[in-house]
């Protein structure tokens, strides 16, 4: 059999294996209890920080391992393979808080933040979305009105993250509202800043192993050292970062669709109906063979899109095209591989229910699918 990952050097391929025994070991035991749970394993975090899994793609000056955006795209892949939600959660830590502050902290921010973060002796948030604030950024209402030193943030935020756990938020707040989205700023707030709390935990369909609540800001003053990057211009700097944040939804969404057909062929090989492996039965086997295909599609466009981002070149349709296929891929094969399982499948315990409920958040995160064709046609010049 031909390998399908031939572009893999062999430093990513030895990546790639002990990432599997690490969440053979590390995740896959503990993945059914954080989702019945709701609970993320804290501890997780200074394990990979130890083993230099949450410095993938930062320099080495602040603390990390060095590498690309393709080592990060079979990271993510892995993580996903053993937990949709706690991908979620180190992703969210990784890519977009420790990303933000790696890109536009200051030394002092990057010193006393980011390098312990990268460690996995604090955990961070990013808090964006609000209720009216989604696919619309310039719609983010939270204020943050400049006052001498410091700067005073009052709103809320919903959907976030990691909120309930997280030492550190970067949050998205508008400093020119009259502007819209070219009037957003980011800032750090710590989680004991007074005038900030995290109002209320969520509860979720899906990757229930990540921890989400909801966050508010009541006159919270925050040092103006505290500023990510430039004031009015923030998040539209932090937008490259999200592009890569759509490579990284592709990677989790090719995990949870590998983990589905494994557990798929597994079942068809085992499950036998009129006296043979309902795997040999010709409906069967024609689905199990899409499903693999589209793993294996989804996986090289996820790929192809980290490739042209660690060369330099534009890879912003190549991330649209890889986020939007992968995760309605995924949804689709997960749908199917709770189809062939029948009845075991729809069992709360099976981890083909867990699939079925964690498939789904890819879709909407990073940019909706309507959101992903949008862009792709605008790229293609309509």
């Amino acid at each position: 059999m031909a390998d399908p990952d031939f572009y893999l050097s062999d430093a990513q391929r030895e990546l790639q294996r002990a990432l599997r025994e690490l969440v053979a070991k590390e995740i896959a035991p503990i993945t059914a209890r954080c989702d019945v749970a709701e609970q993320f394993p804290k501890e997780l975090f200074a394990k990979l920080g130890t083993l230099g899994y949450l410095g993938l793609r930062f320099p080495e000056e602040v603390g990390g391992s060095g590498g690309s955006n393709l080592d990060y795209a079979v990271l993510c892949e892995e993580l996903a393979y053993g937990s949709a939600g706690i991908a979620l959660g180190i992703y969210v830590h990784v890519a977009l808080a420790c990303a933000a502050l790696e890109r536009f902290g200051s030394a002092e921010l990057k010193r006393e933040w980011l390098v312990p973060a990268l460690r996995g002796e604090r955990i961070g948030g990013w808090a964006f979305a609000e209720a009216g604030a989604g696919s619309d950024a310039g719609s983010v209402a939270t204020r943050a009105a400049r006052d001498g030193d410091a700067y005073v943030l009052s709103g809320s935020k919903l959907f976030i993250t990691n909120a309930p756990i997280a030492d550190f938020l970067i949050v998205v707040a508008s400093t020119a509202p009259e502007q819209r989205l070219k009037g957003l700023s980011l800032f750090l707030v710590e989680r004991d800043r007074p005038g900030f709390r995290v109002a209320r935990p969520l509860s979720k369909l899906g990757v229930r192993a990540s921890e989400m609540a909801e966050l508010v800001f009541d006159d919270c003053r925050v040092p103006a050292t505290h500023l990510v990057g430039r004031e009015n211009r923030g998040f539209l700097d932090a937008l490259h970062t999200l592009t890569l944040g759509r490579i990284a939804s592709a990677a989790f969404a090719v995990g949870l669709a590998r983990a589905a057909l494994d557990a798929t062929l597994a079942h068809v090989r085992e499950r036998r109906q009129f006296g043979q492996p309902i795997g040999s039965f010709q409906a069967v086997r024609f689905g199990v063979a899409d499903m693999a295909l589209q793993v294996e599609a989804a996986r090289l466009l996820c790929h192809r899109a980290a490739m042209a981002a660690d060369r330099g070149l534009p890879h912003g349709r190549e991330a649209s095209m890889a986020k939007l296929y992968a995760t309605e891929v995924c949804t689709r094969i997960v749908e199917r591989a709770l189809h062939y399982h029948g009845a075991s499948g729809f069992m709360s315990e099976s981890p083909v229910a867990r699939f079925y409920r964690d498939c789904k958040v890819f879709e909407l995160g990073e940019g909706s699918s309507e959101l992903q064709r949008e862009m792709i046609a605008r790229e293609l010049g309509l």
